[in-house]
């Protein structure tokens, strides 16, 4: 997939977001491989954050409350949103949304993993006895905890920030890994090659 950023790549349509690829997808990508074809002098960085470190640094209260948790991601509600209403709508159709838990397993090295990003609309299973006595604990409870989860890509410590130069490669595990493409550099040039690695279903 090529992702090339020139004069005629407006700056406002410049996606700039911590994420995993295609989580929504049943079956993300498991990992990927990025290779730089032609870089700006200054800027064009990629962030990478450690999610499993995210996770393993979260209070024991907060672990105990998202444990079981399962979230939605969506592309209608994020690259789709850009659509006229039509084609978002066939978007979806083409990519319902799927349920990923929050908390995902690395099926390698069994670490958790807190798999929640900027695809990541809502959590499905949190009204329940538990958390909601009335309605309100739920709007904004729910909403709540998700930005606070969503929020700990952020977070420098979990990090770390790559320099491109011309025909550098980066290789990264999507399944526990975000992203973030710095884009502090236009309207210079910044044009990348990446393919995808066929992932599995989380759990």
């Amino acid at each position: 997939m090529r992702i090339y950023k020139d004069l005629d790549s407006p700056a406002e349509h410049y996606e700039n977001a911590y994420h995993c690829d295609a989580t929504w997808r049943e079956h993300p990508p498991m990992g990927a491989v990025l290779r730089c074809v032609e870089g700006p002098e200054v800027g064009g960085d990629t962030i990478w954050v450690n999610m499993a470190l995210a996770y393993e640094r979260r209070p024991e209260a907060v672990k105990s409350q998202i444990h079981g948790l399962r979230a939605r991601h969506s592309i209608e509600a994020t690259f789709g949103g850009r659509l006229a209403i039509d084609d978002r709508h066939r978007l979806k159709e083409r990519f319902p949304d799927p349920e990923h838990p929050v908390v995902r397993t690395h099926p390698e090295t069994g670490e958790k993993i807190l798999f929640v990003n900027a695809f990541t609309t809502h959590l499905v299973n949190y009204h329940k006895p538990a958390n909601v006595r009335c309605g309100i604990d739920y709007a904004p409870g729910a909403a709540n905890l998700l930005s606070y989860l969503i929020s700990q890509a952020t977070i420098p410590e979990y990090q770390v920030r790559w320099r491109w130069t011309k025909n550098s490669v980066a290789i990264w595990d999507n399944r526990s890994r975000q992203h973030y493409a710095v884009q502090d550099y236009w309207p210079a040039v910044r044009k990348m090659e990446r393919a995808s690695i066929i992932g599995d279903r989380p759990f």
